[in-house]
Protein backbone atom coordinates (compact mmCIF):
# COMPACT_ATOMS: atom_id res chain seq x y z
CA UNK A 1 0.00 0.00 0.00
CA UNK A 2 1.33 3.36 -1.13
CA UNK A 3 1.92 6.09 1.58
CA UNK A 4 -0.20 8.88 0.88
CA UNK A 5 1.51 12.08 -0.29
CA UNK A 6 0.19 14.11 2.69
CA UNK A 7 0.98 11.33 5.81
CA UNK A 8 3.43 12.42 8.00
CA UNK A 9 5.40 9.69 10.04
CA UNK A 10 6.13 11.10 12.97
CA UNK A 11 9.02 8.60 13.86
CA UNK A 12 10.92 9.60 10.90
CA UNK A 13 9.89 13.57 11.31
CA UNK A 14 11.18 12.97 15.30
CA UNK A 15 14.86 11.78 13.41
CA UNK A 16 14.61 14.99 11.05
CA UNK A 17 13.80 17.21 13.96
CA UNK A 18 17.05 15.42 15.78
CA UNK A 19 19.40 15.77 12.68
CA UNK A 20 18.42 19.28 12.75
CA UNK A 21 19.32 20.02 16.37
CA UNK A 22 22.45 18.50 15.16
CA UNK A 23 23.31 21.52 13.18
CA UNK A 24 21.90 23.64 15.82
CA UNK A 25 24.05 22.41 18.71
CA UNK A 26 27.27 21.86 16.92
CA UNK A 27 28.50 25.08 17.69
CA UNK A 28 32.16 26.29 17.86
CA UNK A 29 33.70 26.22 20.99
CA UNK A 30 33.94 29.18 23.54
CA UNK A 31 37.91 30.68 23.83
CA UNK A 32 39.27 32.05 26.83
CA UNK A 33 41.62 32.02 29.87
CA UNK A 34 42.93 28.90 31.02
CA UNK A 35 42.22 28.67 34.73
CA UNK A 36 44.54 27.49 37.67
CA UNK A 37 43.51 23.94 37.99
CA UNK A 38 44.01 23.37 34.30
CA UNK A 39 47.35 25.82 33.87
CA UNK A 40 48.49 23.74 36.92
CA UNK A 41 47.71 20.32 35.29
CA UNK A 42 49.83 21.20 32.13
CA UNK A 43 52.24 22.62 34.20
CA UNK A 44 52.50 19.20 36.07
CA UNK A 45 52.93 17.62 33.08
CA UNK A 46 55.11 19.78 31.33
CA UNK A 47 53.21 20.82 28.15
CA UNK A 48 53.69 24.00 26.75
CA UNK A 49 54.98 25.49 30.09
CA UNK A 50 58.15 27.45 31.20
CA UNK A 51 60.43 26.74 33.83
CA UNK A 52 57.95 28.85 36.25
CA UNK A 53 54.76 27.51 35.00
CA UNK A 54 53.79 30.16 32.70
CA UNK A 55 52.54 29.05 29.68
CA UNK A 56 54.91 28.87 26.33
CA UNK A 57 53.54 29.82 23.02
CA UNK A 58 54.30 28.99 19.61
CA UNK A 59 53.66 31.46 16.33
CA UNK A 60 54.42 31.66 12.79
CA UNK A 61 54.76 34.79 10.89
CA UNK A 62 54.84 34.71 6.72
CA UNK A 63 56.37 37.12 4.47
CA UNK A 64 56.13 36.88 1.07
CA UNK A 65 58.15 36.70 -2.52
CA UNK A 66 61.55 36.17 -1.06
CA UNK A 67 63.79 39.30 0.10
CA UNK A 68 66.78 41.41 -1.05
CA UNK A 69 69.03 38.35 0.20
CA UNK A 70 72.45 41.18 0.31
CA UNK A 71 70.29 43.50 2.36
CA UNK A 72 68.95 40.80 5.06
CA UNK A 73 71.96 38.37 5.76
CA UNK A 74 74.22 39.32 8.60
CA UNK A 75 78.15 39.09 8.59
CA UNK A 76 79.50 37.05 11.41
CA UNK A 77 78.43 34.06 13.48
CA UNK A 78 77.42 33.56 16.85
CA UNK A 79 77.26 36.27 19.16
CA UNK A 80 79.12 38.27 17.36
CA UNK A 81 77.89 39.33 14.51
CA UNK A 82 76.08 41.88 12.67
CA UNK A 83 72.73 42.77 11.57
CA UNK A 84 71.89 43.00 8.13
CA UNK A 85 70.21 46.12 6.76
CA UNK A 86 66.67 44.86 6.38
CA UNK A 87 66.69 43.72 10.68
CA UNK A 88 67.79 47.47 11.51
CA UNK A 89 64.43 47.84 12.91
CA UNK A 90 64.47 45.25 14.75
CA UNK A 91 68.23 45.76 16.44
CA UNK A 92 66.98 46.89 19.87
CA UNK A 93 65.61 43.19 20.16
CA UNK A 94 69.09 41.65 19.58
CA UNK A 95 68.88 40.27 22.09
CA UNK A 96 65.79 38.74 22.26
CA UNK A 97 65.89 36.78 18.15
CA UNK A 98 68.66 34.89 16.55
CA UNK A 99 68.98 34.31 12.71
CA UNK A 100 69.06 31.47 11.22
CA UNK A 101 70.74 30.88 7.83
CA UNK A 102 71.40 27.86 5.75
CA UNK A 103 67.29 26.21 6.17
CA UNK A 104 65.71 24.98 3.01
CA UNK A 105 62.50 23.57 1.70
CA UNK A 106 63.77 21.37 -0.56
CA UNK A 107 60.11 20.09 -1.81
CA UNK A 108 60.07 23.68 -3.05
CA UNK A 109 62.25 23.31 -5.79
CA UNK A 110 59.75 22.20 -8.90
CA UNK A 111 61.94 19.13 -10.08
CA UNK A 112 59.32 16.76 -12.22
CA UNK A 113 56.69 19.55 -10.95
CA UNK A 114 57.83 22.34 -12.92
CA UNK A 115 56.45 26.05 -12.26
CA UNK A 116 54.46 26.91 -9.00
CA UNK A 117 57.06 27.81 -6.65
CA UNK A 118 54.95 30.04 -4.99
CA UNK A 119 52.12 27.80 -4.10
CA UNK A 120 55.09 25.39 -2.80
CA UNK A 121 56.53 28.75 -0.82
CA UNK A 122 53.40 28.72 0.88
CA UNK A 123 52.97 25.07 1.02
CA UNK A 124 55.87 23.67 2.34
CA UNK A 125 56.58 26.66 4.91
CA UNK A 126 54.89 24.76 7.74
CA UNK A 127 54.38 21.33 6.84
CA UNK A 128 58.26 20.39 4.52
CA UNK A 129 55.73 18.59 2.62
CA UNK A 130 55.55 18.49 -1.08
CA UNK A 131 52.17 19.39 -2.70
CA UNK A 132 50.35 17.30 -5.12
CA UNK A 133 49.92 19.00 -8.35
CA UNK A 134 46.45 19.53 -9.03
CA UNK A 135 43.90 22.16 -9.51
CA UNK A 136 41.18 19.97 -8.43
CA UNK A 137 39.42 18.29 -5.17
CA UNK A 138 42.55 15.94 -5.04
CA UNK A 139 44.93 17.64 -2.98
CA UNK A 140 47.29 16.78 -0.77
CA UNK A 141 50.15 18.06 1.23
CA UNK A 142 50.97 16.78 5.21
CA UNK A 143 50.59 18.03 8.47
CA UNK A 144 51.95 21.34 9.44
CA UNK A 145 53.64 21.94 12.50
CA UNK A 146 51.61 24.06 14.13
CA UNK A 147 48.62 21.73 14.07
CA UNK A 148 51.32 18.81 15.72
CA UNK A 149 51.40 20.94 18.17
CA UNK A 150 48.15 21.59 18.72
CA UNK A 151 47.35 17.92 18.46
CA UNK A 152 49.08 18.13 21.52
CA UNK A 153 48.28 21.06 23.69
CA UNK A 154 45.05 21.95 22.16
CA UNK A 155 43.20 20.30 25.10
CA UNK A 156 45.00 23.19 27.32
CA UNK A 157 43.37 26.35 25.92
CA UNK A 158 40.25 27.29 24.38
CA UNK A 159 41.18 27.79 20.96
CA UNK A 160 43.55 24.64 19.70
CA UNK A 161 45.27 27.65 17.48
CA UNK A 162 44.18 30.23 15.85
CA UNK A 163 45.03 30.83 12.00
CA UNK A 164 45.14 34.26 10.25
CA UNK A 165 45.73 36.33 6.75
CA UNK A 166 45.82 39.57 5.64
CA UNK A 167 45.39 37.97 2.36
CA UNK A 168 42.17 36.83 0.60
CA UNK A 169 40.51 33.24 1.85
CA UNK A 170 41.05 30.39 -1.16
CA UNK A 171 40.55 26.78 -0.58
CA UNK A 172 40.24 25.84 -4.25
CA UNK A 173 40.20 27.17 -7.76
CA UNK A 174 43.01 26.88 -9.84
CA UNK A 175 46.13 29.08 -9.00
CA UNK A 176 50.17 28.98 -9.84
CA UNK A 177 50.85 27.20 -12.44
CA UNK A 178 48.16 24.74 -12.27
CA UNK A 179 48.12 24.08 -8.22
CA UNK A 180 45.19 24.55 -5.77
CA UNK A 181 44.99 28.29 -4.60
CA UNK A 182 44.10 25.53 -1.32
CA UNK A 183 48.16 25.24 -1.32
CA UNK A 184 49.23 29.21 -2.11
CA UNK A 185 46.28 30.37 0.56
CA UNK A 186 46.93 28.42 3.41
CA UNK A 187 49.86 27.72 5.99
CA UNK A 188 48.21 25.60 8.37
CA UNK A 189 46.95 22.47 7.45
CA UNK A 190 44.87 19.54 9.69
CA UNK A 191 46.08 16.78 7.98
CA UNK A 192 47.14 15.94 4.11
CA UNK A 193 43.91 16.55 2.63
CA UNK A 194 42.54 19.69 4.85
CA UNK A 195 44.05 23.20 5.36
CA UNK A 196 42.98 25.12 8.63
CA UNK A 197 41.39 27.99 6.96
CA UNK A 198 42.61 31.57 8.31
CA UNK A 199 40.52 34.39 9.47
CA UNK A 200 40.97 37.64 7.17
CA UNK A 201 38.66 39.55 9.66
CA UNK A 202 39.78 40.82 12.80
CA UNK A 203 36.48 41.81 14.32
CA UNK A 204 35.32 37.80 14.31
CA UNK A 205 38.79 37.32 15.52
CA UNK A 206 38.33 38.62 18.43
CA UNK A 207 34.64 37.79 18.61
CA UNK A 208 36.34 34.50 18.27
CA UNK A 209 38.19 34.80 21.16
CA UNK A 210 35.88 37.27 23.57
CA UNK A 211 32.76 36.68 21.62
CA UNK A 212 30.02 39.24 20.56
CA UNK A 213 29.56 42.87 22.13
CA UNK A 214 31.20 44.82 24.57
CA UNK A 215 32.78 43.78 28.02
CA UNK A 216 29.80 42.99 30.30
CA UNK A 217 27.58 42.82 27.34
CA UNK A 218 30.05 39.82 26.01
CA UNK A 219 30.33 37.99 29.43
CA UNK A 220 26.06 37.83 29.16
CA UNK A 221 25.71 36.60 25.81
CA UNK A 222 28.50 33.89 26.89
CA UNK A 223 26.66 32.57 29.90
CA UNK A 224 23.32 33.04 27.53
CA UNK A 225 25.19 30.52 25.25
CA UNK A 226 26.11 28.18 27.61
CA UNK A 227 22.45 27.66 28.96
CA UNK A 228 21.07 27.45 25.88
CA UNK A 229 23.72 25.22 24.83
CA UNK A 230 23.03 22.96 27.99
CA UNK A 231 19.41 22.63 27.85
CA UNK A 232 19.35 21.74 23.78
CA UNK A 233 21.37 19.03 25.06
CA UNK A 234 19.05 17.70 27.59
CA UNK A 235 16.69 18.01 25.79
CA UNK A 236 18.16 16.03 22.45
CA UNK A 237 19.31 13.12 25.35
CA UNK A 238 16.11 12.59 26.54
CA UNK A 239 13.73 12.52 23.52
CA UNK A 240 16.52 9.95 21.53
CA UNK A 241 16.25 7.55 24.77
CA UNK A 242 12.53 7.95 24.16
CA UNK A 243 13.02 7.48 20.16
CA UNK A 244 15.55 4.48 20.60
CA UNK A 245 12.68 2.27 21.18
CA UNK A 246 10.98 2.48 18.25
CA UNK A 247 13.77 2.07 15.81
CA UNK A 248 14.64 -0.82 13.58
CA UNK A 249 18.69 -1.84 14.22
CA UNK A 250 19.92 0.06 11.58
CA UNK A 251 18.30 3.47 12.84
CA UNK A 252 19.54 2.67 16.36
CA UNK A 253 23.01 2.59 15.25
CA UNK A 254 22.45 5.86 12.99
CA UNK A 255 20.61 7.08 16.37
CA UNK A 256 24.02 5.85 18.34
CA UNK A 257 26.30 7.63 15.47
CA UNK A 258 24.34 10.93 16.47
CA UNK A 259 24.67 10.45 20.10
CA UNK A 260 28.41 10.31 19.30
CA UNK A 261 28.59 13.44 18.10
CA UNK A 262 26.01 14.82 20.92
CA UNK A 263 28.57 13.54 23.26
CA UNK A 264 31.32 15.14 22.00
CA UNK A 265 29.72 18.69 22.40
CA UNK A 266 28.73 17.95 25.59
CA UNK A 267 32.36 17.64 25.71
CA UNK A 268 33.26 20.86 23.88
CA UNK A 269 30.83 22.72 26.51
CA UNK A 270 32.34 21.43 28.98
CA UNK A 271 35.57 22.71 28.69
CA UNK A 272 33.80 25.75 27.86
CA UNK A 273 32.80 26.23 31.22
CA UNK A 274 36.15 25.40 32.75
CA UNK A 275 37.99 28.43 30.85
CA UNK A 276 35.37 31.43 32.09
CA UNK A 277 35.31 34.25 29.80
CA UNK A 278 37.95 36.76 30.02
CA UNK A 279 37.22 40.64 30.07
CA UNK A 280 40.35 42.13 27.20
CA UNK A 281 39.00 45.50 28.40
CA UNK A 282 39.67 46.77 24.60
CA UNK A 283 36.69 47.55 21.94
CA UNK A 284 36.31 45.24 19.46
CA UNK A 285 37.58 45.95 15.82
CA UNK A 286 34.80 47.12 13.28
CA UNK A 287 36.58 44.86 10.36
CA UNK A 288 39.10 45.26 7.88
CA UNK A 289 41.42 48.31 7.87
CA UNK A 290 41.84 49.61 4.37
CA UNK A 291 45.35 50.91 5.41
CA UNK A 292 47.41 47.56 5.23
CA UNK A 293 49.79 48.80 8.23
CA UNK A 294 46.71 49.01 10.12
CA UNK A 295 45.72 45.83 9.26
CA UNK A 296 48.78 43.67 9.63
CA UNK A 297 49.50 45.35 13.15
CA UNK A 298 45.89 45.03 13.67
CA UNK A 299 46.03 41.46 13.63
CA UNK A 300 49.18 41.49 15.66
CA UNK A 301 46.91 42.82 18.20
CA UNK A 302 44.85 39.34 17.95
CA UNK A 303 47.28 37.67 18.09
CA UNK A 304 48.72 39.13 21.09
CA UNK A 305 45.34 39.21 23.04
CA UNK A 306 44.69 35.63 21.64
CA UNK A 307 48.33 34.91 23.71
CA UNK A 308 47.61 37.13 26.54
CA UNK A 309 44.68 35.90 27.68
CA UNK A 310 45.71 32.04 27.13
CA UNK A 311 43.18 31.64 24.60
CA UNK A 312 45.61 29.76 22.62
CA UNK A 313 49.28 28.76 22.55
CA UNK A 314 49.71 28.36 18.91
CA UNK A 315 49.24 30.71 15.82
CA UNK A 316 50.06 31.29 12.22
CA UNK A 317 50.04 34.70 10.56
CA UNK A 318 49.75 34.95 6.86
CA UNK A 319 50.56 38.70 6.02
CA UNK A 320 49.89 38.08 2.40
CA UNK A 321 50.43 35.18 0.08
CA UNK A 322 53.40 34.11 -1.99
CA UNK A 323 53.03 35.76 -5.63
CA UNK A 324 51.21 38.55 -3.81
CA UNK A 325 51.26 41.68 -5.97
CA UNK A 326 49.72 44.17 -4.48
CA UNK A 327 51.71 47.92 -4.13
CA UNK A 328 53.20 49.92 -1.49
CA UNK A 329 52.93 53.71 -2.44
CA UNK A 330 53.00 54.96 0.89
CA UNK A 331 56.54 53.98 0.79
CA UNK A 332 57.12 55.25 -2.93
CA UNK A 333 56.97 51.70 -4.67
CA UNK A 334 54.28 51.75 -6.98
CA UNK A 335 55.07 48.37 -8.72
CA UNK A 336 53.67 45.06 -7.64
CA UNK A 337 55.33 43.24 -4.79
CA UNK A 338 55.70 39.82 -7.11
CA UNK A 339 56.62 41.91 -10.29
CA UNK A 340 59.51 44.13 -8.26
CA UNK A 341 60.68 39.97 -6.76
CA UNK A 342 61.74 39.30 -10.72
CA UNK A 343 64.36 41.72 -10.43
CA UNK A 344 66.66 40.55 -12.57
CA UNK A 345 69.62 41.71 -10.17
CA UNK A 346 68.88 45.45 -11.54
CA UNK A 347 69.95 47.69 -8.97
CA UNK A 348 66.57 49.50 -8.67
CA UNK A 349 64.67 47.12 -8.25
CA UNK A 350 66.53 45.35 -5.86
CA UNK A 351 66.24 48.90 -3.66
CA UNK A 352 62.48 48.74 -4.09
CA UNK A 353 62.56 44.91 -2.74
CA UNK A 354 64.50 46.45 0.47
CA UNK A 355 62.01 48.91 0.70
CA UNK A 356 59.58 46.32 1.35
CA UNK A 357 61.14 44.35 2.97
CA UNK A 358 61.99 47.05 5.69
CA UNK A 359 58.06 47.57 5.76
CA UNK A 360 57.48 44.18 6.64
CA UNK A 361 60.64 44.05 9.72
CA UNK A 362 58.94 47.71 10.88
CA UNK A 363 55.43 45.55 11.12
CA UNK A 364 57.55 43.10 13.15
CA UNK A 365 59.15 45.31 15.46
CA UNK A 366 55.73 46.72 16.60
CA UNK A 367 54.92 42.89 17.49
CA UNK A 368 58.18 42.24 18.97
CA UNK A 369 57.81 45.70 20.90
CA UNK A 370 53.87 45.00 22.05
CA UNK A 371 54.85 40.98 23.10
CA UNK A 372 58.09 42.50 25.00
CA UNK A 373 56.19 45.39 26.99
CA UNK A 374 53.39 42.66 27.53
CA UNK A 375 53.48 40.88 31.05
CA UNK A 376 53.25 37.39 31.35
CA UNK A 377 51.29 35.49 34.79
CA UNK A 378 54.99 35.29 36.03
CA UNK A 379 56.04 38.33 35.71
CA UNK A 380 58.26 37.81 32.81
CA UNK A 381 57.07 39.84 29.36
CA UNK A 382 54.76 37.35 26.71
CA UNK A 383 58.13 37.77 24.51
CA UNK A 384 60.09 35.78 26.80
CA UNK A 385 57.66 32.95 27.15
CA UNK A 386 57.20 32.57 23.84
CA UNK A 387 59.00 31.30 20.41
CA UNK A 388 58.13 32.88 16.81
CA UNK A 389 59.28 32.08 13.68
CA UNK A 390 59.75 35.27 10.96
CA UNK A 391 60.57 34.20 7.25
CA UNK A 392 59.19 33.31 3.89
CA UNK A 393 59.21 30.10 1.38
CA UNK A 394 61.71 32.20 -0.76
CA UNK A 395 65.07 33.44 -0.38
CA UNK A 396 66.11 35.32 -4.02
CA UNK A 397 62.75 35.65 -5.63
CA UNK A 398 64.56 36.33 -9.15
CA UNK A 399 65.69 32.37 -8.97
CA UNK A 400 62.34 30.93 -7.06
CA UNK A 401 65.22 29.68 -4.55
CA UNK A 402 64.36 27.73 -1.44
CA UNK A 403 67.30 27.30 0.35
CA UNK A 404 69.05 29.58 2.89
CA UNK A 405 65.75 31.22 3.96
CA UNK A 406 65.27 34.04 5.66
CA UNK A 407 64.44 33.02 8.98
CA UNK A 408 64.11 34.34 12.39
CA UNK A 409 63.33 32.83 15.66
CA UNK A 410 62.27 35.04 18.73
CA UNK A 411 62.24 34.28 22.14
CA UNK A 412 63.22 32.23 24.63
CA UNK A 413 60.93 29.98 25.66
CA UNK A 414 60.74 31.05 29.00
CA UNK A 415 64.79 30.92 28.86
CA UNK A 416 65.23 27.40 26.77
CA UNK A 417 66.14 28.89 23.90
CA UNK A 418 69.37 31.14 23.19
CA UNK A 419 68.83 34.37 21.95
CA UNK A 420 71.39 37.17 20.58
CA UNK A 421 73.05 34.85 17.78
CA UNK A 422 73.75 34.37 14.16
CA UNK A 423 73.58 30.71 13.84
CA UNK A 424 74.77 29.37 10.65
CA UNK A 425 74.76 25.62 10.67
CA UNK A 426 77.65 25.38 7.78
CA UNK A 427 75.44 23.59 4.79
CA UNK A 428 71.65 23.82 3.97
CA UNK A 429 69.49 21.41 5.96
CA UNK A 430 65.33 21.03 6.22
CA UNK A 431 63.55 23.79 7.80
CA UNK A 432 61.76 21.54 9.11
CA UNK A 433 64.54 20.31 11.59
CA UNK A 434 64.09 23.68 13.45
CA UNK A 435 60.48 22.19 13.94
CA UNK A 436 61.31 19.46 15.46
CA UNK A 437 63.89 21.37 17.80
CA UNK A 438 60.85 23.52 19.09
CA UNK A 439 58.43 20.53 19.19
CA UNK A 440 61.08 19.31 21.33
CA UNK A 441 60.94 22.67 23.65
CA UNK A 442 57.88 22.83 23.88
CA UNK A 443 57.11 19.38 25.37
CA UNK A 444 55.50 17.47 22.73
CA UNK A 445 57.13 13.75 22.86
CA UNK A 446 58.28 11.43 20.47
CA UNK A 447 57.87 13.72 17.24
CA UNK A 448 60.32 11.51 15.12
CA UNK A 449 59.34 13.49 11.67
CA UNK A 450 57.79 16.62 9.97
CA UNK A 451 57.68 16.11 6.37
CA UNK A 452 61.57 15.60 4.73
CA UNK A 453 63.05 16.11 8.51
CA UNK A 454 66.11 14.53 8.95
CA UNK A 455 66.85 15.27 12.77
CA UNK A 456 67.05 18.04 15.21
CA UNK A 457 68.25 21.54 14.56
CA UNK A 458 71.26 21.64 17.36
CA UNK A 459 72.15 25.11 18.58
CA UNK A 460 69.10 27.23 19.30
CA UNK A 461 68.86 25.94 22.76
Amino acid sequence: MDTPANFTNPNLERRRFLRGLGALVALPTFESLLPAKAFAASAQAGRAVTETGAPMRMGFVYIPNGVNVKNWAPTGTGRDYQLGKTLQPIADFRNDFQVISKLMHDNGWGKKDGGGDHARANATFLTGARPRKTAGSDIQLGISVDQVAANHIGDLTRLSSLELTCASVRTAGRCDSGYSCAYQFNLSWRSDTTPMTPEPDPRLVFERLFGQGQGSERKLNFQRRQEQQRSVLDYVMEDAQSLNGQLGRNDQQKLDEYLTGVREIEKKIEKAERFPLPDPGVAAPSGKPSDKKEYIRLMYDMMILAFQTDSTRVASFLQANDGDNRSYEDIGVSEGHHTLSHHQEKPDKLAKIAKIDLWYMEQFNYFLTRMRETKDVDGNSLLHNSMIVYGGGLSNGQRHAHDNLPVILAGKAGGKLKAGQHLDPGSDVPMTNLYLSMLDTLGVPDQERIGDSTGRLTGIS
